[in-house]
Formats: structure tokens, C-alpha cells, sequence
């Protein structure tokens, strides 16, 4: 009795270790990253946690993100997210809200920052997910808009997503790509925001 129980203690032990030692990735986004309007596990993020188990990797990840979030809101919610996951990789893709509301790009800025700032500070690796906004915006708004994600990266020296939706925005049949809203990507343009995440991603497995 005394023999199976030490041998219990010890597996419960074990297994405990084991959960420990299972690194999270914790992505904390908006509608790009929340599978809005898709069918669950056809999201970038899905596809992530697919790939890392093909490739045999140990991570585990964690999608924090909620369809209409912007950077005020990620950065209310992550110390919360920071203790209760304790991550090894933070993936920060918010900002796109923040434009389609108006948002002061320096207050996207400080939030981006200081959500960077907390990540490290709690032991995890960074990464900035780069947003751009359509020419309607304005040149010089959109062109700062899309710089702040590399200022925000370089300042905190994070790795650095130039943009989310490369190969998928920018192609001569774009909206092809598209949800009606013309906002949201379909599933078949995850595969490729997957791919665009993966190079700064992949280092720090």
C-alpha cells in the first residue's frame, strides 16, 4: 500500500512537471485572430496550434483574442491573461480597431508598449503583429499608422510581424479574399496569415 501510493505521488509528481514545462503561446488579438465569422478551428490561430504539433513541438496555444478589441482593451485585460497562462511567447495583434475608430495613434502606440513592457517583464518573449490601414485613411495616416507596430518592436526589441495580411490585402483580387464586409478574411486566406507570423514566430520556439 505504501509502495503504491510513493509510486502514485511520484507519477502525480511527474505529470505535474510535465504540465509545467509545457511552454504557452498566448495570442491576444482582435476579430483577425478570433476566428470572426469563420468555423471554429479554421482561424490562423488553429492553424498555429496544428502546426506546432506536426512539427512535434511541446507549446500549447492560448487565443486570447475577442472580435472587436483594441489596444486600451488588451492592455486591461492582460495582466490577468499574464498570470493565469504565465506564457512563453506573447503574441500581440491588436491596433486595426483602433484605426476604424479614430483612435489617437499615440495612445496605440503607449498601449502596444506597455502590454510589450508587462509581457517581458513576466517572463515571456514578444512578438508585434503589424497592421496597415486602406489609402482612404490618408497617406501620412496611414504611413504612421503602419510604422508604430516597428517602433513599438524596436523599442522594446520584440520580433516584428510587418503586416498580418500580406498576401491577402495587397493582391489584384483581394476582395476575393474577403468576408462580405470586406474586412475579414476568409478561411482560405489563413493558411497564408499563419505563414506571415511563422518567420518571427518560429525563432523563438
Amino acid at each position: 500500500m505504501v509502495a503504491h501510493c510513493s509510486v502514485g505521488l511520484l507519477a502525480g509528481w511527474s505529470s505535474g512537471v510535465l504540465a509545467a514545462a509545457e511552454p504557452v503561446v498566448l495570442v491576444v488579438g482582435d476579430s483577425l485572430s478570433a476566428e470572426y465569422g469563420l468555423k471554429a478551428g479554421d482561424g490562423w490561430v488553429a492553424l498555429l496550434q496544428r502546426r506546432l504539433a506536426e512539427l512535434k513541438k511541446p507549446h500549447r496555444v492560448v487565443n486570447a483574442s475577442i472580435s472587436g478589441d483594441t489596444t486600451a482593451g488588451g492592455r486591461s485585460r492582460l495582466p490577468t491573461a499574464l498570470r493565469t497562462h504565465k506564457p512563453a511567447i506573447v503574441i500581440l495583434e491588436l491596433g486595426g480597431n483602433d484605426a476604424l475608430r479614430g483612435l489617437p495613434l499615440a495612445s496605440t502606440r503607449d498601449n502596444l508598449m506597455a502590454m510589450a513592457r508587462a509581457a517581458q517583464a513576466a517572463g515571456a518573449k514578444v512578438i508585434v503583429v503589424g497592421m496597415q490601414v486602406p489609402p482612404n485613411y490618408g497617406s501620412a495616416y496611414a504611413r504612421d499608422f503602419e510604422g508604430l507596430f516597428g517602433d513599438v518592436a524596436r523599442e522594446a526589441k520584440a520580433a516584428l510581424v510587418p503586416f498580418l495580411l500580406k498576401g491577402v490585402a495587397d493582391r489584384t483580387d483581394a476582395m476575393d479574399w474577403f468576408q462580405p464586409d470586406r474586412i475579414h478574411p476568409l478561411a482560405k486566406a489563413h493558411p497564408q496569415m499563419l505563414d506571415n507570423v511563422w518567420p518571427a514566430l518560429k525563432p523563438l520556439l
